[in-house]
């Protein structure tokens, strides 16, 4: 990973481990998709769609990742200097995917969802996930609008998914992947919408738009969710404002 301040740099700020490696080349790679959407497919039908006659290589693709010597990590760009990563969190034995956000004037990032055995999220509605797929803004680990929706795609959980996301999930599935029915499978995944499941999202006074979900970072019900002052600069960044 270079050590670009405004890319990928070589540590994030209160974030533990590493050392880190900027891999853009497995978002070329099949099976990089099929073990990175995996929990996505909560139900069987999905897994089949996901996984086809592949399901061996990709988790054979997935351990490698998750056992290397370095953390695969991923960035996407957002307005006003804010940055999604997308961490593969390689610990022997705590082995995960973490969903961060962070700004550089922040002392420290903060931790939006965990892709584990014990999922915390989701950290995205789909207009937030839409935007951070779209905005087009250069320095990330790709400009690509499809390959960023399913970078994210894992953090996503919303209700209130528009008729049309399936298509562009699907768009998204047949130009980054090999699965043979992208569209069956993209239905299918928006359906179960993974661990974390159709969460509600609403504006909240003070701390912007939050969360109803169980295991949510960003619902201020839960013990452990953001203080308000941080649920309201997450909610700002990932709305385009100034967050900082």
């Amino acid at each position: 990973m270079t050590n670009s301040a405004t890319t990928h740099p070589s540590r994030i700020p209160g974030y533990d481990g590493g050392p880190f490696a900027h891999r853009p080349e497995l978002l070329d790679e099949n099976l990089f998709w099929l073990g990175h959407l995996y929990s996505c497919a909560a139900e069987a039908e999905a897994e089949e769609l996901l996984l086809g006659a592949d399901e061996e290589a990709a988790a054979g693709f997935q351990r490698g990742l998750m056992e290397g010597a370095q953390w695969p990590v991923f960035t996407v760009p957002l307005h006003h200097d804010h940055r999604l990563y997308v961490v593969y969190r390689a610990f022997p034995d705590d082995p995960g995917v973490d969903y961060l956000l962070h700004h550089p004037d922040w002392d420290r990032a903060e931790l939006l969802a965990r892709d584990e055995g014990h999922f915390v999220g989701p950290a995205l509605s789909w207009p937030e996930l839409c935007a951070a797929a779209d905005n087009g803004l250069p320095g990330g680990s790709t400009s690509d609008p499809g390959a960023r929706l399913l970078l994210l795609l894992p953090a996503l959980g919303d209700e209130a998914v528009p008729d049309e996301a399936a298509g562009r999930v699907a768009d998204a599935l047949g130009a980054c992947t090999a699965v043979e029915a992208p569209e069956a499978l993209a239905a299918a995944l928006l359906d179960a919408q993974g661990p974390a499941g159709a969460a509600r999202w609403s504006a909240a006074e003070g701390v912007g738009r939050v969360s109803d979900g169980p295991y949510s970072y960003r619902n201020p019900a839960n013990h452990f969710a953001l203080p308000p002052d941080r649920l309201a600069r997450v909610s700002a960044a990932l709305d385009g404002g100034s967050g900082a």
